[in-house]
């Protein structure tokens, strides 16, 4: 059996990792922390791997989870990388993300979220019930604005190119997100979502069971 280590999506926790089945490994979760002023990734991923208290675990994240936990192999040396609608490099971030880490958006208009854009927000992540909805509500209303305006930041001007050898990518046909066109994939929902982890899980745990169990290099 393996450790597990799971980072959450942006502003999310471990309720987002409910509905998957980790085939009786050892599941460990790694809370977000509260990032220091002009806190660069590498420095905030050192202090996130603190908590990893095993030799070669396997990092699982969720979207900026999945970015972070690339980060993380750089400092630990995980025996697998696992990471569900996310991506790899900077390479794969969608250009209008680009765009804006280069003309600084985020600075000139800091990240709020407004009931009257909730729908659209809804609509991208991908939710169909009301389960879903009712849980982003949840976090959105607890993420610290702090935290926000950090993992914005380091989601559009990541560029990042290097990837663990052991990595493996779910993605989701049809993610609003992280589009699949840009994406380059191991496995491919067609009929996923960015939510697909809660409302394709079925579909990922089958994924999940054959990643894990197969042979490590």
């Amino acid at each position: 059996m393996n450790h597990i280590y799971c980072i959450s999506g942006f502003g999310a926790d471990e309720r987002i990792f409910s509905r998957l089945d980790f085939n009786g490994n050892y599941l460990h979760f790694i809370p977000w922390q509260i990032p220091e002023e002009d806190e660069r990734m590498e420095s905030y991923a050192l202090r996130m791997s603190k908590s990893i208290n095993h030799e070669n675990p396997v990092l699982l994240g969720l979207s900026f989870g999945g970015m972070m936990c690339i980060e993380i192999a750089k400092i630990i040396d995980p025996i697998k990388v696992i990471i569900i609608s996310s991506i790899k490099t900077y390479h794969e971030l969608p250009g209008w993300m680009r765009l804006s880490g280069v003309l600084k958006l985020d600075k000139i208009f800091p990240m709020r979220t407004f009931r009257i854009i909730e729908p659209l927000e809804n609509h991208n992540l991908g939710i169909e019930t009301k389960e879903e909805l009712q849980l982003v509500r949840t976090y959105r209303r607890n993420v610290s604005q702090q935290y926000t305006n950090w993992a914005i930041h380091q989601i559009i001007n990541w560029k990042n190119e290097w990837k663990p050898k052991t990595l493996f990518h779910i993605h989701g046909g049809k993610d609003h997100i992280f589009p699949i066109r840009n994406i380059k994939a191991d496995f491919v929902i067609p009929d996923g979502g960015h939510f697909m982890i809660m409302n394709r899980s079925n579909k990922v745990n089958s994924l999940l069971k054959k990643i894990l169990e197969a042979e490590n290099d």
